[in-house]
């Protein structure tokens, strides 16, 4: 079986670590890859977002199933092309359709579906720059903080809560009528701030049924104590230990369920993973947002506790079987910390050599690349080091001891995770 996966961080890096142990011994294709998934299978230097070059290597490597892990070329319309196009619509897409990637693309159509499910999440309004003076208004009839959210794809760095109303004033202007984030928020969506702790939920979907994959927590913030700019993530643990079976079963009840059904009575094509971000306030869960594909660090560490055949599963996926499908989870707590080249989030140098790299191959690299022989860093988030244990403590512990045999320049990560737990 040929697989072609798309993306080249963390999340991938993970990917291809887990079909390498499938049975059905894949032969793995990723584009465009990094240094660690170089060890696993073949890069190929293509940009997911470019369909027709995707299509030639889909056809020279003959491949079986496409993986998709960014969620950029899925909002363009990855899928569509593939099932469209006269030579690849019998390849398998795992990764949802362009209409539903729309729950990751407008964070304003993930309100309105969850609005139109009955899906619980905070109380929102929407603006643009032809409504900005509504929404000016709109701010000052808003208890603080406030929370603003550009409506479409900013890599994760798209959502600010402001305590203040004229800064919020002056951010709601930066992103309207400044573009501060581009496209991103040519539309802005204005919500009531949610007092509570977050989690992360993962749902596999074969379109008709659907598994419920291990849950986990990441942290975003650069600082120690969540504090400081947001990034794409410093670190993730699974299970969550607040995430009782109480807990659990209203997240089933009130938000998987709901959403699942929603996707069907919505007639939106939907094949892959949805990530439910959520928080708990009180006893009760509410959707912060959707996002399209499995998350990143999280993958991290979802991934290494399911102990099914990931070649097989995704296979299942592929094929509408998901319902025979039992999923198995381990016993055991995993931590992933992520070390990211100094002056991340904002300006970072590239090119640092990395050394103390060989391990027991729970080293996820993202932001990496060979050069001459040498591995190197090729991004903010570099790597991810992950770690098992009885419990989240004693999995951060081995996580934190397998991140101190390897350095490279200006490497920073956080030291604090679970510090809330």
């Amino acid at each position: 079986m040929n697989i072609l996966i798309l993306g080249s961080g963390g999340r991938e890096h993970t990917f291809c670590w887990k079909l390498a142990q499938s049975t059905q011994q894949p032969k793995l294709f990723i584009a465009p890859g990094n240094a660690g998934t170089a060890q696993l299978g073949t890069n190929l230097p293509i940009d997911p977002t470019d369909f027709d070059t995707l299509a030639q290597a889909a056809t020279s490597h003959a491949i079986d199933l496409v993986v998709v892990g960014p969620e950029v070329p899925l909002v363009a319309g990855v899928h569509d092309f593939f099932a469209t196009h006269p030579k690849l619509s019998h390849i398998p897409v795992i990764g949802p359709k362009k209409e539903a990637a729309q729950l990751e693309g407008s964070k304003a159509y993930a309100k309105a579906f969850m609005e139109r499910h009955n899906i619980p999440t905070a109380p929102y309004k929407q603006f643009t720059a032809n409504s900005l003076n509504e929404g000016l208004a709109y701010l000052e009839t808003t208890p603080a903080p406030y929370v603003l959210k550009a409506d479409g794809l900013a890599a994760g760095k798209g959502v600010l809560i402001i305590h203040d109303l004229d800064e919020a004033k002056t951010a709601l202007s930066d992103m309207l009528a400044n573009k501060k984030f581009g496209a991103a928020s040519e539309q802005v969506v204005i919500e009531g701030f949610l007092d509570g702790i977050e989690l992360s939920c993962f749902v596999l979907t074969d379109g008709e049924s659907h598994v419920t994959l291990p849950f986990a927590k990441d942290y975003k913030r650069i600082g120690e104590g969540d504090t400081g700019l947001n990034t794409g993530g410093m670190g993730a643990v699974s299970p969550v230990p607040f995430n009782d079976a109480a807990f659990k079963q209203k997240i089933h009840d009130r938000i998987v369920l709901p959403t699942m059904e929603g996707l069907k009575k919505d007639q939106l094509d939907f094949v892959g993973f949805v990530f439910i971000g959520l928080i708990r306030v009180g006893d009760d869960p509410f959707v912060i947002e959707y996002n399209v594909r499995m998350g990143d660090p999280e993958t991290q560490v979802v991934l290494p506790r399911i102990q099914n055949d990931f070649g097989e599963l995704l296979q299942a996926t592929a094929e509408q079987r998901l319902h025979e499908t039992e999923l198995r989870i381990s016993p055991e707590a995993a931590a992933t910390v992520v070390a990211v080249s100094g002056g991340y989030p904002e300006a970072y140098e590239k090119g640092k050599a990395i050394t103390g790299l060989a391990g027991d191959g729970l080293i996820f690299q993202a932001g990496t690349a060979e050069v001459d022989g040498q591995v190197v860093t090729n991004g903010g988030r570099v790597l991810a080091a992950t770690g098992f244990g009885a419990d989240v403590q004693e999995a951060l512990t081995s996580a934190y001891s397998k991140l101190s045999t390897i350095s490279f320049e200006e490497m920073y990560f956080r030291k604090d995770l679970g510090f809330d737990l």
